[in-house]
């Protein structure tokens, strides 16, 4: 399959996927969604309902239906959610359709940016600090198992960064 014209933001939660891919996708004229906001939509519930009433793997089904349906579109930015890289599949159709950035985000950092929201079922009970380091543990290589870029997020601004993605793609041949 070849690769669209489409753009795929990976990468743990609090790191900035939506802010920058809304930013993003404006500079680039593109459509933006943002796929933990599409299963919602879809389901007319919150993830942290689907959550309690299917667990994950109830979540989890419904997120690989929608970025298995948002990968085969053109001319998108899609900021997928921290455990969307868990499926394969989700993996091989974010690498084979799209230009994948994986937007990194230390622990320190994504305790700032999460430590004032409830609406995030990994981080509901326990140590918040232990489980994102879990996470990270788990996930980092799969992010960067089909990065075409990494980039560090750390104490940078959204706007800086979608700049930066910018500038990357305008020198890459294949980017979109």
């Amino acid at each position: 399959m070849t690769r669209s014209s489409s753009i795929f933001l990976v990468g743990p939660m609090g790191a900035g996927k939506t802010t920058i891919g809304r930013r993003l996708a404006e500079a680039r004229g593109l459509e933006f969604i943002d796929s933990d906001q599409e299963v919602e939509a879809r389901t007319g519930v919150t993830i942290a309902f689907i959550f309690e009433k299917e667990g994950e793997a109830g979540f989890r089904k419904r997120e690989r239906q929608v970025i298995c349906e948002l990968s085969q579109r053109s001319g998108l930015v899609l900021a997928t959610g921290g455990g969307a890289i868990l499926d394969p599949d989700n993996r091989q159709w974010l690498a084979a359709r799209g230009y994948v950035v994986y937007l990194h985000a230390s622990i320190e950092q994504q305790l700032a940016r999460t430590e004032r929201t409830d609406t995030r079922p990994l981080l509901q009970g326990g140590n918040r600090r232990d489980t994102l380091e879990r996470l990270f543990l788990t996930r980092d290589p799969l992010y960067r198992e089909i990065a075409d870029l990494v980039l560090p997020t750390d104490g940078r601004n959204a706007r800086a960064l979608a700049r930066e993605i910018e500038e990357h793609l305008g020198r890459t041949a294949s980017a979109p």
